[in-house]
């Protein structure tokens, strides 16, 4: 299920890791330990009693919760492919028998072939990604920032990351906002919340770029389309055919959105995209 953590994409995962901590270790510094420095046990004791700490601690719970988060993400496996096995006929949805049974349709299914992976039969909406080497069910895209693909088995903890992500910049958006100190001059005032400006700046681009993919992601979804899909559907054989407007897969967005985030176990859409209507198998 997880791929060998000291891989390529280690080093670039552990600065991600660091640079949230870090981030977080500033801002809770600055909002919570630098007072309690300053006060005795027993007002410490009553900060702790009015739920004065109940947040800044709730606070750095969700920033653990979105490396936990991250880490799953980056090491899942997202749905690779590895080979034609004997479960063939289950993935593909479509055998011979069934395929003469399909009502006459202006749609096509050319048979999709690897030549990579050497597979013979290609599961629809599978595409080989050239980085992982293998290919991966309901392509999304590979993201170089986890270092891995976005397929059918992660894509819903991916953009449950993104929100969680968020959440935790936004909160600490806030909390860096609200420490800023007075001074009566612009020298003195840098010198005195240069550090807080700092990540104030870094956090609101990183809250912007999340916020992005973020919006992206849940449209997509909401139309039961993959990025991949959206980009490349003039060179893809079961899409190119179709008009601007119309996807074979969507089912109104409350089906697509509850088909994405609570329906488990791999979708047959070779008989979703032939039996438009239909629910999901």
């Amino acid at each position: 299920m997880f791929k060998n953590v000291f891989g390529s994409g280690f080093l670039v995962r552990t600065a991600h890791v660091i640079l949230t901590w870090v981030i977080t270790l500033i801002l809770f510094l600055h909002d919570t330990v630098c007072v309690c420095v300053c006060v005795r046990v027993v007002e410490l004791r009553q900060q702790e009693e009015t739920g004065q700490l109940v947040q800044p601690v709730f606070f750095v719970l969700l920033v653990l919760l979105s490396v936990l988060l991250y880490f799953a993400v980056s090491l899942m496996d997202p749905g690779f492919i590895l080979s034609d096995d004997s479960d063939l006929h289950f993935t593909l949805g479509v055998t011979e028998e069934q395929q003469d049974m399909i009502p006459p349709t202006t749609k096509s299914l050319r048979q999709r072939r690897c030549g990579h992976c050497l597979l013979q039969q290609q599961p629809m909406r599978s595409k080989h990604c050239q980085t992982c080497q293998h290919c991966v069910r309901r392509y999304d895209h590979h993201c170089p920032w986890i270092e891995n693909c976005v397929g059918e088995r992660n894509h819903r903890w991916f953009v449950l990351y993104l929100a969680v992500q968020l959440l935790v910049l936004l909160w600490g958006l806030h909390i860096a906002w609200t420490g800023f100190r007075y001074a009566p001059s612009w020298q003195l005032w840098l010198r005195t919340n240069g550090m807080l400006l700092t990540v104030v700046v870094l956090v609101a681009l990183l809250s912007l770029i999340v916020l992005l993919l973020l919006g992206s992601h849940l449209y997509l979804v909401s139309l039961n389309t993959t990025t991949w899909e959206f980009m490349s559907r003039h060179r893809i054989s079961y899409l190119k055919h179709c008009g601007a407007d119309e996807n074979p897969f969507d089912r109104g967005t409350f089906n697509n959105l509850w088909g994405f985030f609570c329906v488990w176990g791999t979708v047959v859409w070779e008989q979703v995209y032939f039996r438009e209507g239909s629910d999901q198998v």
